[in-house]
């Protein structure tokens, strides 16, 4: 069996990502990319679900080693900066958004706890801040989900319907959700 070392292959798995597009994405492809057998990329993933696990996890390589939130920081920044971090590593791969949806936060978990501690000790209710983190999250995915969608479809409007601008909608409806986690947030 020819060796290749588990880095190269999530790399190549990526590029194929940005070229094919999450459809065409498969270790069949992916072997031959590389120049190997199908069952030499069965060392490292037994299945294709492993690898693609594994591609949801190095594309997420940014927003994972950003800087983790210390106490003091504003936590109204801080959730800003995190959701829109986010939105930039689901951007960085073609179809980032579908590789991401449903892929779990394995490799992340202390992190999330790290973060979820620190909007707590800020004074957002824990549940509140379950709860904003996860609705800020699928709605990243989702905006993310509709933005490359439309990158790809090329439609055309009615000259009365104006163009998304996908970055003012995202900012717009991250703002209501930092509204409502604020309001929630106060003492009533």
């Amino acid at each position: 069996m020819t060796k290749i070392r588990r880095e190269v292959v999530i790399s190549e798995a990526l590029a194929l990502l940005d070229e094919a597009g999450l459809d065409g994405v498969s270790t069949r492809q992916l072997a031959k990319r590389l120049g190997v057998e199908q069952p030499t990329l069965y060392y490292y993933f037994r299945t294709k679900g492993d690898l693609l696990a594994a591609l949801a996890q190095a594309a997420m390589a940014p927003h994972a080693t950003a800087p983790l939130p210390v106490p003091g920081d504003d936590w109204r920044a801080w959730f800003l900066d995190n959701t829109r971090s986010f939105r930039r590593a689901l951007l960085t791969h073609r179809d980032g958004a579908r590789l991401h949806a449903g892929s779990a936060p394995t490799g992340d978990l202390e992190r999330i706890r790290h973060k979820m501690a620190f909007l707590v000790a800020s004074g957002v209710p824990e549940r509140t801040a379950q709860m904003a983190m996860l609705a800020a999250s699928r709605f990243t995915v989702g905006s993310v989900l509709e933005e490359q969608a439309d990158a790809g479809r090329g439609v055309d409007l009615p000259p009365d319907v104006p163009a998304i601008d996908h970055e003012s909608a995202f900012e717009a409806g991250l703002a209501l959700i930092l509204a409502g986690l604020s309001d929630s947030s106060q003492p009533g």
